[in-house]
């Protein structure tokens, strides 16, 4: 079996002039979160539809838990779960009657309908709300309910497009801890989103998307390590830092240095290892370092280091 439970290979689609997805591959290992990150119109939801099989491609292919989105739509649809970033409700429906219909269109019947539907309303939080109505819900309970909604028939790949849009800081918070526990029960999950910081928390990988193009692929990490090779470094002397100063500006890695008082503030290019022998290399000419403090580049400092800010 193979360990990507997403794959995606060279897949486009053009509505006219327009190319909204344009050559993108990527995969996804089995269990683990992949993050699509992009401005608006970058082709995130075009692809996340074509994974959900809601659109067809122009050219290429998808493949969920090994079935092909072109050829396979309706296996995909059985081991696929998708929460759109809007979605319907019924006014006259409450939450448990609202899940036990898409239980039933997903062909569950007795004893595993109702332990289905049980554990939707356990694990969602939305237990409580069972008889309430729908149309009476927050937004953060409403989003609950798209999840168990997405969750019902037990599929092995999830599609979330931006999840967290509009929800409060506790609802975000609770609404990471089940995805990551989702991830950790085996289940593959691709997550939109335009709250970097979140997604540099709970995602194993990520992706960056602008303008159809797949720009960046890999772990958080890895593509802070090749895209932002820049750090910011803070070093504090007990004395003699205007010749440090003086020094360091000398060096090639280094550029960009401010002094205030015995603070001295520099973009550095290197690694750890890098910033460790720099370090020495000060103490080695007799600089007296009471405190290095590093900023590594975030994922928003990488997003925006990546991207134009380019719409089609």
């Amino acid at each position: 079996m193979s360990r990507d439970c997403i794959e995606v290979r060279r897949l486009h689609r053009f509505f006219g002039k327009t190319k909204a997805v344009n050559d993108i591959s990527f995969s996804v290992s089995r269990g683990h979160v992949f993050g699509y990150i992009g401005p608006n119109g970058a082709g995130k939801t075009t692809s996340m539809r074509i994974l959900a099989t809601l659109d067809l491609p122009s050219y290429g292919d998808a493949f969920v838990d090994g079935f092909s989105v072109v050829n396979d739509p309706e296996l995909v649809r059985r081991r696929l779960g998708f929460m759109p970033d809007s979605f319907g409700t019924y006014r006259d429906v409450n939450c448990s009657e609202y899940l036990d219909f898409f239980a039933r269109a997903y062909g569950l019947v007795g004893r595993e309908r109702n332990q289905r539907l049980k554990w939707v309303l356990d694990f969602t939080g939305t237990k409580g709300m069972a008889e309430k109505p729908v149309r009476g819900l927050s937004k953060g309970m409403k989003q609950r309910l798209c999840l168990g909604r997405a969750l019902i028939h037990d599929p092995a790949v999830m599609i979330l497009d931006e999840p967290a849009a509009g929800l409060d800081p506790r609802a975000r918070i609770d609404l990471r801890k089940m995805i990551r526990e989702l991830a950790d029960r085996g289940k593959t999950i691709l997550i939109s989103s335009h709250i970097l910081t979140e997604l540099a928390e709970m995602c194993d990988t990520v992706g960056i998307i602008e303008q159809g193009h797949l720009l960046a692929t890999g772990s958080v990490e890895q593509i802070q390590r090749e895209r932002a090779k820049h750090r910011e470094l803070v070093v504090r002397l007990l004395d003699r830092a205007e010749e440090a100063a003086a020094d360091l500006t000398a060096r090639d890695a280094i550029g960009g240095l401010h002094r205030d008082g015995c603070r001295l503030r520099f973009e550095f290019e290197g690694d750890d290892v890098a910033q460790t022998e720099l370090v020495a290399w000060m103490v080695g000419k007799g600089y007296r370092v009471a405190e290095v403090i590093s900023h590594k580049k975030s994922l928003e400092d990488v997003f925006m280091q990546v991207t134009e800010g380019l719409v089609q």
